[in-house]
């Protein structure tokens, strides 16, 4: 278990450092090109920074308590406690697509194709390179399910998929007309969201409150 643990954490530091670096560049290059699509997307991503920072933090206190009196039945829950959290914040953030995508489908905006297109495609470029680095600890046949790890997983999971809905509404908007398709996916992609939050919320709640699944 702690060799998984540190896996795990391991794992969330190269994430949030690939995640940090890609902030810098796209806030800097934003500046020094004027660009608000980059600066937005900059923004962005500390906001995943954040949740991960959070995810990570629990590895450090799941490590210093391990074996403490203070906690007779292990620290598992605390990273159970931490995917809690992080479901919460990623609920919030798929309703906030949503609400945004909305907004946009009733008061339609300009869209400038090629510098979102180049933004969305950084961004799925940095997602991707992060699911590769999780992908094994994510689904790697242990019988203790890391809801802290997943959570971290589902965090940048969404990332991706936002990144990858916008590529196709953008593609097609910009050679088709069809504008109003980025925000109907953006819609989609936000419910999406949202349904994997409740799940994981679902199953965190669970697990704090020792909840035994229902007689089959």
């Amino acid at each position: 278990m702690q060799s998984h643990t540190a896996t795990h954490e391991r794992k969330t530091g190269i994430v949030i450092i690939l995640t940090l670096l890609t902030m810098v560049a796209e806030i800097v290059f934003g500046y020094l090109s004027h660009s608000m699509a980059l600066l937005a997307d900059g923004y962005h991503m500390g906001t995943h920074a954040l949740a991960l920072g959070l995810t990570y933090t629990a590895y450090i206190l799941i490590r210093k308590f391990s074996g403490s009196p203070r906690f007779p039945r292990g620290t598992e829950k605390i990273g159970t406690l931490t995917a809690y959290t992080s479901s919460i914040f990623l609920g919030f953030t798929g309703v906030w697509i949503i609400l945004e995508a909305a907004n946009r489908l009733l008061h339609p905006v300009h869209i400038i194709f090629n510098e979102a297109i180049l933004v969305a495609f950084i961004g799925l470029t940095v997602n991707a390179a992060c699911i590769v680095v999780m992908e094994t600890g994510h689904a790697d046949g242990s019988k203790h399910t890391d809801y802290n790890f997943k959570a971290a997983y589902y965090h940048i999971l969404a990332d991706a998929l936002t990144s990858i809905l916008a590529i196709v509404a953008l593609v097609i908007g910009k050679y088709l007309g069809w504008t109003c398709l980025d925000a109907l996916i953006g819609i989609l992609g936000g419910a999406l969201i949202v349904k994997w939050a409740v799940k994981l919320l679902k199953d965190t709640v669970a697990v704090l409150l020792d909840i035994k699944p229902a007689a089959q």
